[in-house]
């Protein structure tokens, strides 16, 4: 579970299932005026929603557990029931606890207590912060903000300099080759090279100069995987990765404040790995901060 992928939105709706928990236990009722001297009213205890299981279930743990849904949709993407995404879940549950709250209290006989006033704010702020969430830009700014430690590795240590890392020298596995036999730079002609005699057969010229053409394809095609070297990254804003076998269904999401290990250039994109192990491309690469 990433739970750096969390927005300011995900933050508003815990809060707010947090005190619609806690108004849970408030009475629902005012109480009663009790006369002076009275032995019944101190053991007058009001009731909350917890004596009563069908509001408790349909007001204020299905608020509950409409944000735990959207939570743990938003750390853990790609989970689905019966083909729904899990946040998806999590908002109607929101928006169905709020419409339970609001004609609860409209319809509440005699006054409303404490529980049930603070349960109402508080579905009322819990399903618009659901519905509002993946929408404004505000509440769509990462939770946690992007740390910049001096070894910013959830992998482990700091890899050494010319490892994918920016600043250190280039490795020199799949770095050019320094001239020598076979190098295209090597096989021109150079003073006081010696010449094939008058007399040679003139096929061993042209198999000369065929010795730089064989081998320049050869380093293009062994040198083009190796040219890239592994680098840590983190994306600007939250950004679907998808299955390398080119399935169109995200299987995760890289989310800001997060490093990332960039393993493969495929093509405009970016082989990704995650970090539960999980593969795949990363087709929008713009603006993306190199570790």
């Amino acid at each position: 579970m990433n739970i750096r992928s969390l927005t300011r939105g995900d933050g508003v709706v815990i809060g707010a299932a947090v005190v619609l928990f806690i108004a849970s236990f408030l009475g629902l009722t005012p109480g009663i005026d009790c006369p002076a001297g009275s032995s019944v009213c101190p053991d007058y205890d009001a009731p909350n929603a917890w004596d009563s299981l069908g509001l408790l279930m349909s007001m204020f743990l299905a608020g509950v557990i409409g944000a735990a849904l959207i939570v743990v949709g938003r750390a853990m993407p790609g989970r689905k029931v019966a083909g729904i995404d899990l946040g998806q879940f999590g908002v109607a549950f929101c928006i169905f606890a709020l419409w339970t709250a609001f004609w609860t209290i409209i319809d509440w006989e005699p006054d409303a207590g404490a529980g049930l006033i603070l349960g109402l704010l508080a579905a009322l702020v819990l399903a618009a912060a659901a519905v509002a969430a993946p929408l404004v830009p505000a509440l769509k700014a990462p939770l946690m903000g992007a740390p910049r430690p001096q070894q910013p590795q959830p992998y482990g240590a700091q890899p050494p300099a010319g490892y994918g890392y920016p600043g250190g020298p280039q490795p020199s596995f799949g770095g050019q080759p320094q001239g020598g036999y076979g190098y295209p730079g090597a096989q021109g002609g150079q003073p006081g090279q010696p010449q094939p005699a008058q007399g040679q057969p003139a096929q061993q010229q042209p198999a000369q100069g065929q010795a730089p053409a064989q081998a320049q394809p050869q380093g293009q095609q062994g040198g083009a995987p190796s040219d890239f070297s592994p680098f840590w990254f983190a994306v600007p804003v939250a950004r679907p990765l998808y299955a390398e076998d080119g399935s169109p269904t995200p299987i995760a999401e890289l989310a800001p404040g997060t490093w990332y290990l960039a393993v493969e250039q495929r093509g405009q994109g970016l082989v990704a790995q995650t970090q539960d192990g999980r593969r795949g491309v990363l087709q929008d690469t713009t603006g993306i901060q190199r570790g």
